[in-house]
């Protein structure tokens, strides 16, 4: 069996392979370059296999409890009234808002606590060259330390440079024509247990989320090509998005003053990333440095979670490491292809450019959000979606 892991990257994917490598009694180390544990971070959810894995995990109801206490997705016009909603119920399985919402950092930290007592955790460090060999992989690290490990996990996003050491190249971007900054603001007394979304011409958006920290998640989206924007430094981000949102309406006013003074900005231009393979001698890719599906596809991180488990679970298997990533590789590979099938049409779709097409937008989530209808959407949907059979997987200590 292969003894010595390294992991890169210590969000969600890094830190579930973590915790199921250290029991299945790996020796197992985590390489993050950040210089400590990264909190903070826009709404997640997971459904499905997903929450099966956290259940293997004994963490399904900690999760629940740490949730946004989101109650629902609502679409407002331009004085804040909702013109269409889609509120929790269990019955009508999950819609825009699902049963388990929780802050990225909020469950990277639900996995990291757990997987700290199995693995080492080095921050402050990177990687920056992986040296392939028959017995081992030497990776040598910005600090000058030089170590042999028996297979390195990539686990970083979608801009990984650890994955490029490796894989030049071939993560094949698909880029969505949709860029979204994600930061958190001040929350204010009428700030609901709501999403609220509000549509501006120009392919604009404002949302307001709920969290459990006393405080909102804001996102301002713009529908257009990608410009390289998500390369600019965060003050001319910013400046951009005062351009472009001043005449937006509904809050754009309060959104843009809370942006000025947030500690989380973060902007990015959505790209897929779609790679023909995922491993190449004893370095294997997972979560979004492998298969991006970008915030449109709804499952990152339901991917993330089921994606690092069974990794793990193959590399448990023996001492074949090629053996383990192919396994891997098919196990997961219909349902990341699956997620990523959103078409690219879907963010003109939500994002009008004219008025008319914000209203027409706004009578079809109208009429979509009806109980019979929504009833209905979610039975076509069951069982549809080429989830991984967890049943071979078994827990080597019976989580």
């Amino acid at each position: 069996m292969p003894r010595r892991i390294l992991i890169t990257g210590a969000s969600v994917a890094g830190n579930t392979a973590a915790w199921w490598l250290g029991r299945h009694g790996f020796d197992v180390t985590v390489v993050e370059r950040a210089p400590g544990f990264r909190d903070g971070g826009q709404n997640v959810d997971v459904r499905g296999v997903g929450r099966e894995v956290l259940r293997r995990m004994g963490l399904e109801q900690a999760a629940l409890a740490r949730g946004t206490g989101e109650q629902g997705t609502a679409w407002v016009d331009g004085r804040g009234r909702a013109v269409a909603a889609f509120t929790m119920d269990a019955s009508l399985g999950d819609g825009p808002t699902a049963e388990m919402e929780i802050l990225r950092g909020d469950l990277a930290r639900l996995l990291y606590e757990p997987a700290r007592e199995r693995a080492t955790y080095r921050f402050g460090d990177r990687v920056i060259r992986i040296d392939d060999g028959a017995e081992a992989a030497t990776v040598t690290f910005a600090s000058g330390a030089s170590e042999r490990y028996d297979a390195v996990l990539v686990a970083e996003g979608v801009g990984s440079t650890t994955r490029e050491l490796v894989f030049p190249g071939e993560a094949d971007p698909r880029w969505m024509d949709l860029a979204i900054a994600y930061f958190t603001i001040p929350r204010t007394a009428d700030d609901d247990r709501m999403w609220r979304w509000f549509n501006a011409p120009g392919g604009r958006g404002i949302s307001l989320r709920p969290d459990q920290h006393g405080t909102t998640r804001a996102m301002l989206t713009l529908r257009q090509p990608p410009g390289g924007e998500q390369d600019w430094g965060a003050d001319r981000q910013k400046a951009y998005l005062r351009q472009r949102f001043s005449d937006a309406g509904w809050q754009a006013a309060r959104v843009l003053s809370g942006m000025e003074a947030t500690a989380d900005f973060y902007f990015d231009v959505l790209r897929q990333v779609r790679m023909r393979r995922w491993s190449s001698g004893r370095v294997a890719v997972t979560g979004d440095a492998a298969w991006c599906a970008t915030p449109l596809a709804g499952i990152g991180t339901t991917l993330a979670v089921t994606g690092a488990y069974v990794l793990a679970a193959e590399l448990a298997r023996g001492d074949n490491v090629a053996a383990a990533f192919a396994a891997y590789e098919r196990a997961m590979r219909p349902m990341v292809e699956d997620g990523q099938g959103v078409p690219k049409i879907a963010p003109k779709l939500m994002n009008p450019n004219s008025r008319l097409g914000i209203s027409l937008l706004h009578r079809v989530l109208r009429i979509a959000s009806r109980p019979g209808l929504r009833r209905l959407a979610s039975k076509l949907s069951t069982g549809r979606a080429k989830e991984p059979d967890l049943t071979g997987y078994p827990d080597p200590a019976g989580a």
